[in-house]
Order: structure tokens, then C-alpha cells, then sequence
């Protein structure tokens, strides 16, 4: 039976590959996907179906990892999860129908799910370990993979996805094989868990969300992750509206991902300086503020500038929430993660639909809305929350 959990930079670097590969196959995945849009002779409806069939994957493998998920599994999880993932990409370059591509794309959801949840879980264990924040900065590494493996997409454009998607996935699953017996290293007994277990122990741990405080921090994950899915999906139409040339629309976006690659980079250190709640709601204040200036402007570098500061401004949200549900177990990071990528999903689907009633320029008021509503309940939903 393993000992006492004890983290170290090493534990944290082990957990830094892990997210910018996340980041990686799931950027990788999204540039191309026109590709595979186009090598399963699909039409809007059936790419659809596709996004569809992975998103309700990554739910149930979402609740699949805060089932399964404990301290003496989590070494199997990660490297399970990550094989996974990395085979599922390969599956999904060479699907070319949709019976295939749906099959795929659900393990591919179910994968990802696991993962996350699994990465989430060793990240709060690992935070709490150390005593310092670190939660921020592991999240910078998912930005950071991403941004690499959009950057790989776009400079092997001319090569087949199908092969794209190959080399990435065995090279990934290779790192995840390479990783078993260091990843080994993560198993063991929270310290809190085992002071819970003494009487005479008086170790300060983070309180245990209540119920209803573990669904604020969920609405408050969707609520972020929301603007998030607003930024993916309408940040260069945004641009475009207003009439910028292509490269300053393709701009926004890439300047949104930077600021929030950025934020996280710093996130940590400010949280240790000036506590979670405080350093969420400014930075929530600076979204809404932002977002709004953006989205009322007329001019493009108002736009790039108001995008901009809604990625910094988010930047430290999610990490924060996840790491206060934490407290509560596997279970309570998937709720939260879960409900956090509905508001994802959900986000960009609603904005279109204000867009269509109004403008788009109003909808996107929207998540300007809800981050000043992260900015208001920060307080409430983050007290007490400690590494």
C-alpha cells in the first residue's frame, strides 16, 4: 500500500506534459477538422453529428472519471486515458465515413473526458502537496499546447490529415508509455485525507464544498467557459463585421489565446500574493469591461483590444474553480468540469441565436454579462479556498 502523497517539481512537471498534450491533440483535432469534413464526403449537418457524438462522449467520460477516479488509480487513469486519446486521433484520421467517424468520435469524447477529470483531480492533489498555487499555470500548459499543435496544423496544411493525425497520436501515446513509471509517482494518501482519518490532527485543509456551493461553482464554470466558447466561435466573425481585413480578423482570436496563455502564466503568482477570490473577480471585472468596450466599438482595434482583455480577464477563472471544488473529491471536479463544458458547448449556439434576433454586437454582450456575474459571486463561491 502506498504512503503519504508527496509532490515535488517533478510531480509537477510530470503533470505540465500532460496538459500541453491535451492541449495539443485537441487543437490538432479542431484545425483539421474541415479535412475530415471533407474526406467523409459530409455535409454541415453530418460534421454536426460528429461534434455531437464527442461532446456526449466526453459527458459520460466526464462522470466515468469522477466515479473511477481515486488517488491509487489516478497513475492508470492518466496513462489509460492518454493512450487513449492518442489512439482515438489515429481512428479519427482514418475514419471516412460516418458510422466510423461517430464510433471514433464518441471514444474520442469518452477519452477526453477521463482524462480531464484524472488531470484535474492529480492537479488539486498535487497543488495541495506543495501548498502553493500551481493550478493556473498548469492550465497555461493546456493554452500552450494548443496554440503548438494549432501552429503544427497550420504549417502541415498540405499534408494529409490522416497522417497528421497518426504521427501526433503515436508520438503523444508514446510519451504517455515513456511516462508509466513516473506517473506512478501520484498515487498515495492525501495528507488531509490522512489527518482526517487523527484524531489529534489539526492540519488546516480547504473546507469541503457544500451542495449548493458546488453548483455555484459549476454555473460559474459554464458562465466562463461560455465566453470561452464565444471567443473560439465568434471572435473572428466579430472582426469581420466590422470590416477588417482577414489577417486582422484571424487577429482576434489568436490575440484572445495569448492574453489567456498569459494571465495563466502570471495567475499563480497573484493568487498566492492576493488570494483566488480577489484575483477572479478583477479579473472578471477586466472581462466584462473589456468584452463590452469590444463589442460596442466600431473600430478594429478596439475589437482586437476588448477580445484581448477578455482572455486575460478569464484567464484565472476556471483553474480557481476547479481547484475549490477539488475539496471535494473526483466527483465534485467532474460536476463542475461537466457543467463547465455545457456552458461551452452550449455558448456559441446560443450567441448566434441573440445574433439572429438582434445583432451580433448585442449577443456578445452576453458573456460580458455573465462575467460580471463571475465578478460578483467570486467572493461567495471561492472563500475559503486554499492550496
Amino acid at each position: 500500500m502506498s504512503g503519504a502523497f508527496a509532490a515535488g517539481p517533478g510531480s509537477r512537471a510530470l503533470l505540465t506534459g500532460y496538459f500541453l498534450g491535451l492541449g495539443m491533440i485537441m487543437a490538432v483535432w479542431g484545425a483539421r477538422m474541415p479535412a475530415v469534413q471533407e474526406a467523409a464526403h459530409l455535409g454541415t449537418g453530418g460534421l454536426a453529428l460528429v461534434l455531437l457524438a464527442a461532446a456526449v462522449g466526453m459527458v459520460a467520460g466526464l462522470q466515468i472519471g469522477g466515479r473511477c477516479t481515486r488517488p491509487a488509480r489516478l497513475p492508470a487513469l492518466l496513462t489509460a486515458g492518454s493512450i487513449s486519446l492518442a489512439g482515438c486521433l489515429v481512428l479519427l484520421g482514418q475514419s471516412e465515413s460516418l458510422s466510423t467517424l461517430l464510433t471514433a468520435a464518441v471514444a474520442f469524447g469518452l477519452a477526453h473526458g477521463v482524462l480531464d477529470v484524472a488531470a484535474n483531480t492529480a492537479a488539486v492533489r498535487c497543488q495541495n502537496a506543495m501548498g502553493r498555487p500551481i493550478m493556473s499555470g498548469l492550465h497555461a500548459a493546456y493554452s500552450l499546447g494548443a496554440l503548438a499543435g494549432a501552429a503544427l496544423a497550420a504549417t502541415t496544411a498540405h499534408t494529409p490529415h490522416s497522417i497528421l493525425f497518426t504521427t501526433t497520436g503515436v508520438l503523444l501515446a508514446c510519451a504517455a508509455v515513456a511516462a508509466v513509471q513516473a506517473t506512478r509517482s501520484l498515487s498515495g494518501t492525501d495528507h488531509h485525507s490522512t489527518a482526517r482519518d487523527g484524531a489529534d490532527s489539526h492540519e488546516e485543509r480547504p473546507l469541503l464544498p457544500s451542495p449548493g456551493r458546488l453548483w455555484l461553482l459549476a454555473a460559474l464554470a459554464a458562465a466562463s467557459l461560455l465566453g470561452e466558447g464565444a471567443a473560439a466561435d465568434w471572435a473572428v466573425v466579430h472582426l469581420h463585421a466590422l470590416g477588417a481585413p482577414t489577417a486582422a480578423s484571424a487577429l482576434a482570436f489568436a490575440l484572445y489565446s495569448a492574453a489567456m496563455a498569459a494571465g495563466r502564466l502570471t495567475g499563480d503568482r497573484l493568487t498566492a500574493a492576493f488570494g483566488a477570490p480577489t484575483v477572479v473577480r478583477a479579473g472578471a471585472v477586466l472581462a466584462a469591461a473589456g468584452l463590452t468596450i469590444g463589442a460596442t466599438g466600431t473600430s478594429t482595434p478596439l475589437a482586437l483590444t476588448g477580445w484581448a482583455l477578455f482572455g486575460l480577464g478569464l484567464s484565472t477563472t476556471v483553474p480557481s474553480l476547479i481547484t475549490a471544488a477539488g475539496a471535494g473529491g473526483a466527483r465534485a471536479v467532474a460536476r463542475v468540469t461537466a457543467t463547465g463544458y455545457l456552458g461551452l458547448l452550449a455558448g456559441p449556439a446560443l450567441i448566434g441565436a441573440l445574433a439572429s434576433a438582434t445583432t451580433l454586437s448585442t449577443a456578445l454582450l452576453l458573456p460580458a454579462a455573465l462575467a460580471a456575474a463571475v465578478a460578483v459571486l467570486a467572493h461567495r463561491a471561492l472563500e475559503n479556498t486554499t492550496p
